[in-house]
């Protein structure tokens, strides 16, 4: 099937030719007619399954067909957990946006920056991006209202409420009009999801797209085996020796990745992290200097990294291992992409060797591990 029977106009279909987009996702094929056709929609699709241009394309096609809104009314509100993909959901409405008759205004209002510009900026916008904290911010402001939206979704609703949103959700919820379309998206439908949409929902079409198995051919897998008190010294051994210059370092806590910057800097590596302590701003120009080679390493935390998706990433290194071996394969899917090869690195203590058996047995996949007793890590 391709975009064109999806029942979306010619500036829309050169938007996604622009973007290079070839034929339509599983549930981009589902979700675009019927949200045209105004259902509700109760999405259950894991991330980077395309159900954001799912969302985005059927909106826009909608608005391009009414006249400009403007003072404060605000006729579609996206709900997201966090700033990070507050930023790249707007991007996405602006990009397949370019070629429509006329423009609409799409903007993203999170926390963690001045509240001034955004009460300027959302004055004029039809479509707003949000996390729940900073709209009803906003609203509290008299920048906005939203009796005039008509289109209300919920995008990752499952990290929302893992992330202590629910109340802040139904404020906004009780602030809506009765009478709208609502699309709600998540990975997974447990108890607290199947309330909301008991509460949210009118008749709606449940489209679920099962998750497909990650393909890990293309990445390249290797484990060292380090002791704690040289894995500084060993990462920045890989780095010079390999002469790395993108890596993306996750590790499990803002203080290690603060600390891990400090020393790869005195060493000579140019290194910046990226975490939920940092401001917006920051978050904002390391990730930009990162996706265009001007930064070869940045440190990330495993929440943060939800928001980075670069198609061409040489090289990921798991510094500490994360949790589950899903979070292992989420992280090492960063590279290998699009055809390219990449290279996943895990630095393995003692004490994480249990749990890298587990990771491996789960993954379906035996790494190759090597021992670094010997190697001479003086000067490094």
């Amino acid at each position: 099937m391709s975009f064109s029977a999806l029942g979306l106009s010619e500036p829309l279909l050169k938007a996604i030719v622009a973007q290079e987009y070839t034929k339509p996702y599983p549930i981009q094929q589902e979700v675009i007619p019927a949200i045209l056709k105004g259902h509700d929609i109760l999405g259950i699709a894991k991330t980077g399954s395309g159900k954001t241009a799912g969302f985005v394309l059927p909106i826009l096609e909608r608005l391009s067909r009414r006249k400009t809104t403007i003072n404060r009314s605000v006729k579609a509100l996206v709900l997201v957990p966090t700033r990070e993909l507050a930023v790249q959901v707007t991007e996405v409405f602006q990009a397949f946006g370019t070629y429509l008759p006329r423009k609409i205004k799409t903007l993203a209002v999170y926390g963690g920056v001045s509240i001034n510009p955004q009460m300027i900026a959302v004055r004029d916008a039809e479509v707003l991006v949000a996390t729940p904290g900073r709209l009803l911010d906003l609203v509290a402001s008299n920048a906005l209202h939203l009796w005039d939206v008509d289109t209300l979704v919920l995008d990752e609703a499952d990290k929302m409420l893992e992330l202590g949103f629910a109340e802040e959700m139904n404020q906004v919820f009780e602030m809506l009009p009765k009478k709208r379309q609502t699309l709600l998206f998540s990975a997974t439908l447990k108890e607290a999801m199947q309330e909301i949409r008991d509460q949210l929902l009118h008749n709606p079409i449940k489209i679920e797209i099962a998750e497909e198995p990650q393909n890990l051919e293309q990445i390249k897998q290797v484990a060292y085996r380090i002791d704690p008190e040289r894995k500084g010294p060993l990462l920045r051994y890989l780095i010079k020796e390999k002469g790395m210059k993108q890596v993306l370092v996750f590790v499990s806590s803002t203080r290690t990745a603060d600390n891990l910057v400090v020393k790869l800097r005195k060493n000579g590596v140019p290194a910046e992290a990226i975490h939920g302590d940092k401001s917006q701003g920051a978050r904002t120009e390391t990730l930009r200097k990162f996706k265009a080679g001007a930064l070869p390493v940045m440190v990330a935390t495993d929440l943060i990294s939800r928001g980075i998706d670069i198609q061409l990433l040489p090289y990921v290194v798991n510094y500490e291992l994360p949790r589950s071996p899903k979070d292992y394969v989420h992280r090492i899917g960063r590279t290998g992409r699009a055809e390219a090869e990449g290279e996943a690195i895990s630095l393995i203590t003692p004490d994480d060797e249990h749990h890298f058996k587990i990771i491996q047995k789960k993954m379906g996949k035996r790494v190759e591990m090597i021992d670094t007793e010997d190697l001479s890590l003086k000067g490094y």
